[in-house]
């Protein structure tokens, strides 16, 4: 992977307000490729006490923007399927982890999972982005 863009998205995910709202740290970047990390805390509970579908999709979103902008141009999301496994413990880590499985000059397609910290599968996503072709603009 380009270290400048590395350096770049690293950087941006840090300044980031969402990430930094939900704690989420950018673990792993690689071309196609990114894991990300945020603890699930109490008021990430949805009315339940369980954790909300929205947390869970906040640590696949943030994965999957960052491996689909890690070619150095815009990607915006086209379509995500999301398909909820288990509940994750109070207080655990959940890792997204993106995988590309195809890249065209305008569409990628994205695997992505969610575990939590004993390893056990919390949610899966397959995931499209529309590529712009622009750079990105903090390049």
């Amino acid at each position: 992977m380009d270290a400048k863009i590395r350096e770049a998205i690293l950087r941006q995910v840090e300044r980031e307000p969402f990430a930094q709202k939900f704690g989420m740290k950018l673990i792993g970047l690689d071309d196609g490729y990114s894991k990300v990390e945020m603890n699930f805390t109490e008021d990430m509970e949805n009315i339940f006490g369980m954790a909300h579908g929205g947390t869970v999709f906040a640590v696949i979103d943030e994965a999957f923007e960052t491996a689909s902008n890690s070619h150095g141009t815009v990607a915006v999301a086209l379509n995500m399927n999301i398909t909820y496994v288990s509940t994750p413990s109070k207080g655990c880590k959940l890792t997204a982890e993106a995988k590309e499985l195809s890249l065209t000059n305008k569409t990628a397609s994205y695997d992505i999972k969610v575990f939590d910290d004993g390893e056990r599968l919390i949610a899966s996503c397959q995931a499209l982005v529309y590529r712009t072709g622009k750079p990105l603009p903090f390049l």
